[in-house]
């Protein structure tokens, strides 16, 4: 892929981020309630509710609140939050890096588990091991993610103490730990679908007529397996990675919830229920940015792989 397709590309992102800026604006002041009352408490009178949001700027019209809002951004102004009081920014930079940090592991897990099994299933295709190995992933197909985690939760951690019950420990090493047990119950759902998908996909390009050639030339089968099998499948598995991407962190939002991991899910539901606008505006519009880069990076790696997806 070259410059001039990936500047292309970084600029067909504005317009969805833009959108995705104005949409939100408006779905956060649709929710009930409001910010004032949230801070205040059930025994709110109209007066301080209205004087609170006079102080806060939201007795505005929509349009100046926009406004002023999109300027902010221009200045990479997030705003502060209404309900503890802080700059967002500086809410990004403890929150986000632990949920990259986990949506990271899982993703490396589920790559990790997800390509040898494939491979394994796809060259002992309608045997056995072929059969077990697809068996053993339906469980992370037919439950959600969080299911997954409370019984992960029950189980390994309460029960057999084998993994910490929650939290996100101290020092490099406390953090891996810590995060290991909740990646791994991410990676459970993201690892069978790309499995599946990978699996597919080497079946189909095993019995492929260049292939066949690449054997009958007496190619190593390792080479064979490793330039013309699994570069060729990875294609489809790549984008699907990609698209997954949204999926990951979603499910990463209530992963942090169950493990009680101080991530920016946790931040999220917090500022929900907070009505803290200028936070869930924030989280919302870094989230997007992500899936944004995700994709771009999967057309990168897409586009190594088989340089006719540029065109």
């Amino acid at each position: 892929m070259n410059a001039t397709r990936v500047a292309r590309r970084v600029l067909q992102t504005i317009p969805t981020l833009f959108a995705i800026v104005v949409v939100t604006f408006l779905i956060v002041r649709l929710l009930p309630g409001d910010p004032a009352s949230a801070m205040i408490g059930d025994r709110v009178t109209d007066a301080e509710v209205a004087r609170e949001n006079a102080r806060l700027g939201l007795d505005r019209p929509l349009v100046v609140q926009f406004g002023a809002y999109v300027a902010g951004l221009a200045r990479g102004d997030l705003g502060r939050s209404t309900s503890l009081g802080v700059p967002v920014t500086q809410l990004l930079a403890a929150r986000l890096p632990v949920t990259l940090l986990l949506t990271a592991m899982a993703s490396l897990i589920a790559v990790a588990v997800s390509v040898p099994l494939a491979l394994l299933a796809a060259l002992n295709r309608g045997g056995l091991l072929d059969m077990s190995i697809r068996g053993a992933f339906q469980v992370g197909l037919s439950m959600p993610a969080f299911y997954i985690g409370i019984l992960m939760l029950t189980w390994l951690a309460a029960r057999l103490r084998l993994f910490p019950v929650g939290g996100y420990g101290s020092g490099a090493a406390g953090h891996v730990v810590h995060l290991l047990l909740p990646a791994l119950s991410l990676a459970l759902s993201l690892s069978a679908v790309l499995m599946r998908n990978l699996r597919a996909a080497i079946c189909e390009v095993l019995d492929s007529p260049h292939v066949e050639f690449a054997r009958l030339k007496g190619l190593e089968p390792a080479l064979v397996l490793r330039r013309h099998v699994l570069r060729n499948a990875l294609v489809s598995t790549v984008t699907l990675f990609g698209l997954s991407a949204g999926s990951l962190l979603g499910g990463a939002v209530v992963t942090e919830t169950v493990f009680a991991i101080p991530g920016v899910g946790t931040l999220m539901i917090d500022s929900v229920f907070a009505r803290d606008y200028p936070v869930i505006e924030a989280l919302t519009l870094v989230l997007a940015a992500l899936v944004v880069l995700t994709l771009l990076v999967t057309d990168l790696i897409q586009a190594a792989l088989d340089p006719r997806a540029e065109t």
